[in-house]
């Protein structure tokens, strides 16, 4: 195959081999385990060379720009630059790896019809991206991170998370075959450049990772340069592409090809597919569940009495209750400097569970139980709370008010005589 391919350039041959190792150190299927792998060494030259963080934090609780994560690539890059350079003082006679490149880009086809579909198919069904809470819609504008701004931003529009979910599917899919691999290609680079811009623009933690996707989809494309700059600069004719053509002699060669492009599309769409629609399902339901007699709502903290002494509403308190609202899903919020429950843009955050009865009423958080109160309704907008919470014990008044949270109208209109 390609035995009468041109010789390469020293630079072209020297700057492929790099690539090449530092491409399947991020892509290849067993990339994934690298870090475990070589966590010894990423932490050893962090600290003779890198110096990113005296301490690399290997955990990253969803973040994928950790110090560790930002190390690892050092040690890839460096590994790459080494190990390019020792092949070609090895291999420097050879012609150029055409072959090599071949299989480079079915292994980075496939990696990014992956995670494509992997994204994709979750934003189809508007699961990356929820939309906000109440406890959310309650919190000021002026206390979220931007990352949680641009997560509400795309999950308060359902058609646009599902549009983008859509693009990116329509990537992988079109990645999988070979007549179509550029197409999906030049696609990719605008789906992802646009997540790139995100991730920078708005501080979301995924950086790395959506940087090397859209890398990976320009090097895909600059493998057909020479037909895309005819056909869009020249305006010549741009001849039939033969890069992804491989014949295979073999019965038993073509039916593993077909066996694995399909075993894979089971694996990366259907079954995607499939969990995501029940974990759509689950959603559905739980978002408009209702735990036990509590009416869902934004209550107002009308008395606070905390070990008997009664704290009077005061902005300034960070600690006593000013707001409570019991979402429809069993989750609930309240407004307060709460470090025994868990702390998010200023609210503390539990789950809430009553009796069928509506007279008790346990809150969880961080793992455990937080506070165990006994009901009482005095009215219809009333509710009053008498239990414990650690070691205070408190008495708690909550009127419910009909708050109104227009962002939550999902509002559309084609006429807009003003702006608003």
């Amino acid at each position: 195959m390609h035995s009468e391919s041109p010789r390469w350039s020293l630079f072209g041959r020297v700057a492929f081999r790099i690539v090449f190792i530092y491409l399947l150190l991020n892509f290849a299927p067993f990339a994934k385990y690298l870090p475990g792998i070589f966590a010894p060494l990423t932490i050893f030259l962090n600290e003779h060379f890198f110096h990113i963080r005296p301490q690399l934090n290997q955990i990253g609780n969803g973040s994928g720009d950790t110090s560790f994560a930002w190390a690892s690539i050092f040690t890839y890059m460096l590994l790459a630059v080494t190990g390019g350079l020792l092949w070609s003082a090895i291999d420097r006679r050879k012609a150029n790896y055409v072959d090599w490149n071949y299989w480079l880009c079915l292994i980075l086809r496939y990696s990014l019809a992956g995670v494509s579909f992997s994204y994709g198919i979750s934003k189809v069904f508007a699961l990356q991206m929820r939309f906000p809470s109440m406890s959310e819609l309650a919190t000021p504008l002026g206390d979220y991170l931007p990352m949680r701004l641009s997560w509400m931003f795309i999950g308060y529009s359902e058609p646009y998370q599902i549009f983008s979910g859509i693009a990116e599917v329509l990537v992988g899919l079109l990645l999988l075959w070979r007549r179509t691999a550029l197409l999906g290609a030049i696609l990719a680079v605008g789906v992802f450049a646009n997540v790139v811009m995100l991730n920078f623009s708005y501080d979301i933690p995924v950086k790395i990772d959506s940087f090397h996707l859209l890398i990976v989809s320009l090097f895909l494309v600059w493998q057909e340069r020479e037909r895309l700059f005819a056909f869009f600069v020249q305006n010549k004719v741009a001849l039939p592409s033969s890069f992804y053509e491989k014949s295979w002699p073999k019965k038993w060669q073509r039916f593993l090809r077909i066996g694995v492009k399909v075993l894979f599309f089971f694996l990366y769409f259907v079954q995607h597919i499939y969990y995501d629609y029940n974990s759509f399902i689950e959603r559905k339901t739980s978002s408009t569940m209702i735990v036990g007699p509590v009416d869902p709502g934004f209550y107002h903290v009308e008395l606070f009495v905390n070990n008997g002494d009664t704290i009077p509403e005061n902005m300034a308190d960070s600690l006593r209750w000013r707001d409570l609202i019991f979402d429809y899903n069993g989750q609930g919020s309240l407004a307060a400097h709460d470090t025994s429950l868990f702390m998010n843009y200023g609210r503390a955050y539990f789950i809430y569970q009553a009796d069928s009865l509506g007279k008790e009423m346990v809150w969880r958080s961080l793992g455990r139980r937080a506070a165990t109160f006994s009901m009482d309704f005095p009215s219809e907008d009333r509710m009053i709370l008498n239990g414990t919470k650690g070691q205070d014990s408190l008495h708690v008044v909550l009127r419910k008010l009909e708050r109104h949270f227009p962002l939550a109208e999902r509002q559309f209109h084609w006429i807009n005589e003003s702006s608003r």
